[in-house]
């Protein structure tokens, strides 16, 4: 039974690194109405940039966080003012194609950069450190602190935009493109915005999956296909669906692991395959009248 419990407990935190990978993807589909083909070859890049940092400098993985993140947040700005909003429209195909491309070009530059060999970042004691909750029952710290910084980003996400002229503004752009122009306000700005915030969180999920796991240069679509499943089952334009996307997805995983080791992700797949059955638009869906 504490093996059965154990599986469960990881699946659950697991799920903490699926919403945030889901979040950001969430976010520029939520505010730009645009799906990021790229969205996990970012994450693999902004591991990848803190791999760079610390292997030389000999920095704390747990500090680079601090500059990873503000350099893929000014990274998706400038990318969305300049690339990215040219391609928005009624026609969902120019940001498909575009962001197909970068995913392309990123994966390509990482094998140059960094060869094929998996990389990882050292995680110290807090990667093999646990938390007994008596008997056999015990749960990592890593995987904790990565649940923990997931409820800490939807929180401040949920504050965003219920609370904050900011938020409204993403709200107001993603509703009505025409009628916030009319307004005065710059939607091409509020997409760099939303842009930025999106790289901001992918960024902190690229960090804490190289340092929960080995990751190359061709790992970016798989984690883009998690992110995706992790939405949909949550239901788009719930930020808090992510969240309970993410645990689906990695509880059926670790039972599928649990069960045979060839049918981990296999047991994710058809999670996702069964949500959508029984709820074609996700368990809480926000958008279903757009």
């Amino acid at each position: 039974m504490s093996e059965w419990i154990n599986t469960l407990l990881q699946g659950l935190l697991m799920g903490g690194l699926y919403s945030l990978f889901a979040t950001g993807l969430a976010l520029s589909f939520g505010v730009m109405r645009m799906i990021n083909i790229a969205h996990g070859d970012f994450a693999i890049l902004a591991a990848y940039a803190a791999i760079a940092v610390v292997e030389p400098l000999g920095w704390s993985p747990y500090a680079v966080i601090f500059l990873v993140v503000p350099l893929m947040a000014v990274f998706g700005y400038v990318l969305q003012r300049v690339i990215l909003n040219r391609t928005l429209g009624q026609d969902i195909l120019p940001p498909l194609l575009v962001t197909f491309g970068l995913s392309i070009v990123i994966q390509n530059l990482l094998l140059v950069l960094f060869s094929a060999d998996t990389r990882s970042l050292p995680a110290g004691s807090l990667g093999t450190d646990s938390l007994s909750l008596g008997g056999d029952v015990a749960v990592g710290l890593l995987p904790l602190l990565t649940m923990a910084v997931a409820l800490a980003v939807l929180g401040a996400l949920q504050w965003l935009f219920t609370a904050s002229a900011l938020g409204r503004a993403f709200r107001a752009a993603s509703d009505d493109q025409e009628a916030v122009r009319l307004m005065g306000v710059n939607h091409r700005h509020i997409y760099g915005l939303a842009m930025a915030l999106a790289m901001a969180i992918v960024a902190v999920a690229g960090v804490f999956l190289a340092l929960r796991a080995n990751i190359s240069p061709a790992d970016g679509p798989l984690r883009l296909l998690y992110a995706f499943e992790a939405v949909i089952i949550g239901g788009l334009g719930s930020l808090w669906g992510t969240l309970a996307g993410g645990i689906i997805l990695g509880v059926a995983q670790s039972i599928g692991l649990k069960a045979d080791p060839g049918w981990g992700i296999l047991a994710g797949h058809l999670a996702f395959l069964a949500v959508l059955v029984v709820r074609p638009n996700g368990l809480f869906p926000r958008t279903r009248d757009r």
